[in-house]
């Protein structure tokens, strides 16, 4: 037998674990290498190559170290009279194609989230596992499924038949007791010297998000997400004394009233509505926020689009008050929600949409529910993904949902729900209704159109459905324009402020972890019989709109939100927030703040195309991060966000 057969026996007889651990090996390093070329040399440049795939392949071998653990415990336990049996050959084949179909799903998976959100799996893979119909449902009606796992099952079976000897050959697990317990030991040894030696912080080896990103393991980083869906802000980030950090916001004007002062049924001059400060005729007595799913700035022409997508959002904002400066909280609907109901910087983790003990907090809708007000959330999906529902519900909003919806009026859906217009005419009704119970109301209407697998009905744009992201924007702003054109015929329409807001971008990726580029939204304010047309260059952030819309209603309660009325914000407290689970920015005179986990807190120049540098500390922007996270954070868990019953 030549040297190099012999050679490659012995090693496949030192380890019966060999095969798979080069099979799982092979699989995550080429997936890296996939990921990576799609990327492509002008997001990740070449000189960052070597010490991505070397780091990969260190968190490679630390989850190699996880997935042999069960493995050994099951070697340690293996009857003996098991061991050297005819079908334990073939359970060896069996075991190695499972093994490969369910990494090569893995990998496959990676890709898909990759195109759409640029990262290893995190938080959202993980709230993915919970919200199986609608996940299933997306992917069903998005991919050739069947083809997709045919192709799967093919490659792996594949791979079995290629290295069948090999795996045949591979050696027996000694039965001796002595060996036993050493592979018991190996098992316990194995994922704890893993975990003693890398953790997800250490993918952050370079400045270039990508990259960082790319040198990750999806399982690896899918394990951190599920550990890390809620943070504590107190043990993981910079802090400041409370005192410090209340007299920092109090300069910022954030006072944030006492609860008993919010709803002050003799509100002083300040609140009342004051057409000298505000850009309206008089106080609109209704609102209906429009939140658009994954509605980019960028999409609009009113910011520089040439694809014709947005034409009646575009004349909307023509003919009402555009905001050019302003910036969603977060990369998920649940952060727009949250931001848009109770006004607060987003805190590390999970949206305060999806925590425990979060009714009756201070939202928009809940002070103005208790001045007399119909509040409702109106939502073309099933409201019970994401906890919308109960959220809502436990804010004093009444839902409408789908399951609301006649079934006659749903001319088409999808898996995530009713197409707008339908979402639209039935939201119709139900302003004609509380209209004609004589109640002024707010209603948040929450699309879903501008969602993969981005189908819509056929004739209503030049894009035939499914048309992609284009297709689905446009779609969506046929809706909008469609609703406005019925709501025009209303006898409420007069006295109507519409509110049109995206909940977050489409795409927040970027070469840093939070691209501000990927954050700015559009915000119109459109009420032609109340509210002067213009634009309004000055930054702006998400959580600004509900202390806003109590402001122009000249009514109480503005001052308890951690945001500010646009209008009455002094030029040196304008500022942005934008996160994703675990970073936390602070955007102010061109400068971004950056807060992480173990206290970290970076420094960067943003220029005019919203492109990061780094730059010097700034000492006063960081105190004025920092307070505002760790109040918003000690604010949800000591329930200071909650109004009095």
């Amino acid at each position: 037998m030549p040297l190099l057969q012999r050679l490659s026996r012995a090693i496949w007889r030192v380890t019966p674990f060999l095969p798979y651990a080069l099979l799982f090996l092979a699989i995550a390093s080429l997936t890296r290498l996939a990921l990576s070329l799609h990327a492509g040399i002008d997001a990740v440049p070449l000189s960052l190559w070597p010490g991505l795939f070397l780091r990969g392949f260190g968190f490679d071998l630390a989850v190699l170290a996880w997935l042999l653990a069960p493995m050994l415990l099951w070697t340690a336990v293996w009857p003996a009279r098991w061991r050297n049996t005819r079908w334990q050959a073939v359970l060896r084949l069996v075991i190695f194609f499972l093994m490969a179909a369910l990494l090569l799903f893995g990998a496959l998976s990676e890709w898909t989230f990759w195109e759409e959100f640029s990262t290893r799996f995190n938080f959202i893979a993980v709230d993915y596992l919970v919200y199986t119909h609608e996940v299933i449902g997306n992917i069903v009606e998005s991919y050739p499924v069947a083809a997709l796992l045919s192709g799967i099952a093919a490659l792996a079976a594949a791979l079995t038949w290629l290295f069948r000897r090999p795996i045949q050959a591979a050696a027996t697990p000694d039965p001796r007791a002595s060996w036993r317990l050493g592979y018991a030991a190996l098992a316990l040894a194995l994922p704890w010297s893993a975990a003693q030696l890398s953790n997800i912080e250490q993918m952050q080896y370079s400045d270039n998000a990508y990259a960082n990103e790319l040198a990750g393991n999806g399982l690896m980083t899918f394990a951190a997400a599920f550990q890390r869906n809620e943070l504590d802000y107190l043990q993981f980030y910079a802090t400041l004394p409370p005192a410090r950090a209340a007299r920092v916001l109090g300069e910022l004007g954030v006072e944030r009233e006492p609860l008993s002062k919010v709803l002050d049924p003799d509100p002083d001059a300040s609140e009342a509505f004051n057409p000298q400060r505000v850009p309206f005729k008089r106080a609109p007595r209704n609102i209906v926020l429009i939140s658009v799913e994954s509605l980019s700035a960028s999409y609009l022409a009113s910011f520089g689009n040439r694809d014709g997508l947005t034409p009646r959002l575009d004349a909307l904002a023509q003919d009402g008050l555009l905001f050019t400066r302003l910036y969603a909280t977060g990369t998920r609907t649940v952060r727009g929600l949250e931001a848009l109901t109770i006004g607060i910087p987003p805190i590390p983790g999970q949206s305060v949409v999806r925590r425990p003990d979060n009714e009756h907090l201070a939202s928009v809708g809940e002070i103005l529910r208790r001045q007399g007000y119909e509040t409702m959330f109106l939502y073309g999906g099933y409201g019970y993904f994401d906890n919308m529902n109960a959220y809502y519900a436990g804010n004093n909003y009444r839902v409408v949902d789908r399951t609301d919806f006649p079934e006659a009026s749903i001319g088409f859906a999808n898996v995530w729900g009713v197409a707008d217009e339908f979402l639209f005419d039935n939201s119709l009704a139900q302003l004609d209704k509380t209209h004609a119970a004589g109640k002024p109301f707010l209603a948040q209407i929450m699309t879903t159109s501008n969602h993969r697998p981005y189908t819509y009905p056929a004739g209503r744009i030049d894009i035939p459905s499914p048309g992609g992201r284009n297709g689905a924007v446009k779609y969506t702003d046929y809706a909008v324009g469609h609703f406005i054109d019925q709501a025009r015929k209303k006898p409420w329409f007069d006295d109507t402020l519409f509110v049109i807001v995206a909940d977050h971008c489409a795409s927040a990726a970027g070469k840093t972890k939070l691209p501000v580029a990927g954050y700015h939204i559009p915000l119109i304010l459109y009420a032609p019989a109340l509210l002067k047309p213009g634009r309004d260059d000055r930054l702006a952030s998400q959580i600004d709109i509900p202390p806003t819309l109590l402001d122009v209603m000249g009514l109480p309660g503005d001052d308890h939100f951690f945001g500010q009325s646009v209008f009455e914000q002094r030029n040196g407290s304008r500022r942005a927030f934008i996160s994703n689970y675990q970073e936390l920015g602070y955007l102010k005179n061109d400068r971004l703040i950056v807060l992480g986990p173990k206290q970290r807190v970076d420094t960067f120049s943003i220029d005019a195309n919203g492109d990061a540098s780094p730059a010097a500390a700034d000492p006063r922007l960081r105190e004025e991060a920092i307070a505002y996270y760790q109040s918003a954070y000690t604010a949800y868990k000591t329930g200071s966000l909650k109004l009095a019953p």
